[in-house]
């Protein structure tokens, strides 16, 4: 393997607390990734994030302040200094990680102690550091970026609330990383189209390929088997790859009369099982049916993504997108989680949005919650909302950890499995989809009583 690709590809973000760290990562990211908030000391776990900026992929990693911390107000003078050691650790980590390295400072605070102290720390690691001097808001900042340059490093006034400076920051970083090497050619993202008959399945695909590679008719039933077909986004270490798979419309089982359609049914649940994500088409001129409701289970039953897709929507121009949400949530609110698109595949509305909708959706489905924000993301929902009493004894979440992608499966260490009714689980899955997005991400629940083995 040639040594470009055992280098890492990755990009630390690091400065002292409370200089516009995670702002900065979530403004690379483009969208809201880490918590950003005034209080010293917030981001205290590496936050990892895979991004494309000028058709090149790398990683994006945020970091802890590094120095004094802070105490915050319900921790003690030892419970601040036994925290400190683990932030360090964990921004030691992310340098060792990273091809590159972006110094975060104040543009108007000048040079601190502390950052002195960063900087110092970095000369040590023989690793390219780009110092971007954050909080530059306007032309007349841009000035005082100059007094930065005392430590040796390139120097860029930005202003991650403005959006300033980062196209010169990144075409300084770029050519110092390493090509990151793209294992989607290898493992393409499989996306099943799924829905009723005649929804508009086939039409939308040909669209999305802008070629009649599969055959449309006004007969329903026209499609009997799953047909794959290879689809890519973007080009060369940038580009995402995915197999399209057109499925046969699901009926309902009473109305299967001939054998073929058995087997066609068989076949798309098979493909439904085997994909990481659906794509549920509705029929806009119909809105959602029974028969919709019960495909979307059969969905969530597989643990799968999930975005909708309401075609024919050239058909409904008196109808409003947000009257039809409505009617949605109210026909089936368990698909709040997964977005919604509204398309033409005849006039190719909105074609491109579901394609970058898929491509949202395939990140956050192997999305990695980091373990600190987890726990505390948990802790803060069930202070917000107590678990309900069952037969006298409330639920006890102790720990909670990650183990898997697609779906998400976190293990949470309880008190009582048999506590968690599945109301207070929803609660408690739709405040970890506010708090690190999960649009159209399965997340699930596996838990570990104390003392016993894993019983839910």
């Amino acid at each position: 393997m040639p040594e470009s690709q055992q280098r890492p590809c990755a990009v630390a973000i690091v400065g002292r607390p409370n200089v516009g760290k995670s702002t900065i990562f979530n403004r690379l990211a483009g969208r809201q990734v880490a918590i950003v908030h005034p209080e010293r000391g917030v981001t205290r776990d590496r936050l990892v994030q895979e991004i494309c900026w000028n058709n090149r992929r790398f990683q994006l990693i945020d970091t802890g302040g590094l120095g004094q911390l802070e105490p915050r107000a319900e921790e003690t003078a030892p419970a601040k200094e036994s925290l400190e050691p683990h932030v360090r650790r964990q921004i030691e980590i992310a340098v060792q990680d990273a091809a590159a390295i972006i110094f975060v400072t104040d543009i108007t605070s000048g040079i601190l102690p502390q950052d002195q102290e960063v900087a110092a720390f970095l000369r040590n690691r023989g690793k390219p550091v780009f110092l971007a001097a954050n909080k530059a808001d306007n032309l007349k900042r841009d000035s005082h970026a100059a007094e930065f340059e005392a430590f040796g490093f390139p120097t860029f006034p930005v202003s991650a609330a403005h959006n300033r400076g980062f196209e010169n920051l990144m075409a300084a970083i770029l050519p110092a990383l390493p090509e990151m090497e793209n294992h989607g050619h290898a493992a393409p993202l499989r996306v099943a189209i799924v829905g009723r008959p005649n929804v508009g399945k086939s039409s939308y695909l040909n669209r999305l390929l802008r070629s009649d590679r599969v055959i449309v008719t006004s007969e329903p039933g026209t499609t009997r088997d799953s047909i794959e077909v290879p689809f890519t986004i973007g080009r060369d270490c940038a580009a995402q790859h995915y197999v399209l798979i057109d499925t046969a419309g699901i009926r309902r089982a009473g109305k299967i009369r001939q054998s073929v359609e058995y087997f066609s049914l068989k076949r798309t649940m098979r493909s439904i099982a085997r994909a990481d994500l659906a794509a549920l088409v509705l029929d806009a001129t119909q809105g959602p049916t029974a028969q919709d409701k019960a495909i979307a289970h059969l969905i969530q039953e597989h643990h799968k993504g999930c975005l909708l897709l309401v075609t024919k929507w050239d058909l409904l121009t008196a109808s409003s997108q947000r009257q039809y949400r409505a009617a949605l949530h109210r026909a089936a609110p368990f698909l709040d989680f997964a977005p919604v698109v509204f398309i033409s595949s005849k006039t190719g509305f909105n074609i491109q949005r579901s394609i970058e909708t898929i491509a949202r959706v395939a990140v956050q489905i192997s999305a990695q919650l980091p373990t600190g924000p987890l726990n505390r993301a948990l802790g803060q929902a069930c202070a917000r909302v107590a678990p309900p009493a069952i037969r006298g004894q409330r639920l006890k979440i102790f720990y909670a950890t990650q183990v898997s992608t697609r779906p998400i499966r976190i293990l949470l260490f309880v008190n009582d499995s048999t506590k968690l009714i599945p109301a207070y689980e929803t609660y408690l899955i739709n405040a970890l989809r506010k708090t690190f997005g999960l649009e159209g991400a399965p997340v699930r629940f596996q838990l570990k009583s104390r003392g016993a083995g894993a019983e839910k």
